[in-house]
């Protein structure tokens, strides 16, 4: 009888806990999360293809005009359209093929290779310098000018408040120097 017993402790040693030690499970979630369903075929189906959609629209916007050329022809035929000047829209035309963008810019370094790529990664950070530079100076210069506004409306509500009380002094008197 002993050795049944022994047998049978060993055989659930064996098919519970050694299989617990060696491959441990996870621990459980905590009660208050509660399981999604799992997506039906159709729900995968439709994920995918937003995701593709989203995807692709992302390529879009960040290729330049050469590989999509019919968007800027429709632009360029608005702003003909739209444009009573006709001086404005040649302006407008001559700025697109004398300065291309910077996305067009990186497009054309990335396909040099690095040693194309590196130059026009400089300017692009220069740029983002000197603009974080200047805007940081405009917001120094601007502070300083709504500091100046604010003390001197102090200055003239200080004013204010000693002609009301008269003539005498707000500020008490420094005490005099003392003589050894």
């Amino acid at each position: 009888m002993k050795f049944r017993v022994v047998c049978r402790k060993l055989y659930d040693y064996v098919r519970y806990d050694l299989k617990e030690i060696a491959f441990p499970s996870s621990l459980p979630d905590p009660p208050h999360i509660k399981k999604r369903p799992k997506l039906t075929w159709n729900d995968r189906w439709c994920i995918l293809k937003e995701a593709t959609r989203l995807y692709g629209a992302s390529w879009v916007r960040n290729i330049g005009p050469d590989l999509r050329p019919n968007d800027y022809k429709k632009e360029e035929a608005e702003d003909d359209d739209s444009g009573s000047d006709t001086n404005s829209g040649i302006e407008k035309k001559g700025k697109r093929s004398s300065e291309p963008s910077v996305l067009e810019d990186l497009a054309v370094a990335a396909r040099g290779g690095a040693e194309t790529l590196k130059p026009a990664l400089r300017r692009i950070y220069m740029t983002r310098a000197s603009t974080y530079t200047n805007a940081m100076k405009n917001f120094v210069e601007t502070y300083q000018e709504g500091l100046k506004d604010q003390l001197e409306k102090a200055d003239d509500g200080e004013g204010r408040k000693e002609r009301q009380q008269g003539d005498g002094p707000t500020k008490p008197q420094p005490p005099p120097p003392p003589t050894s």
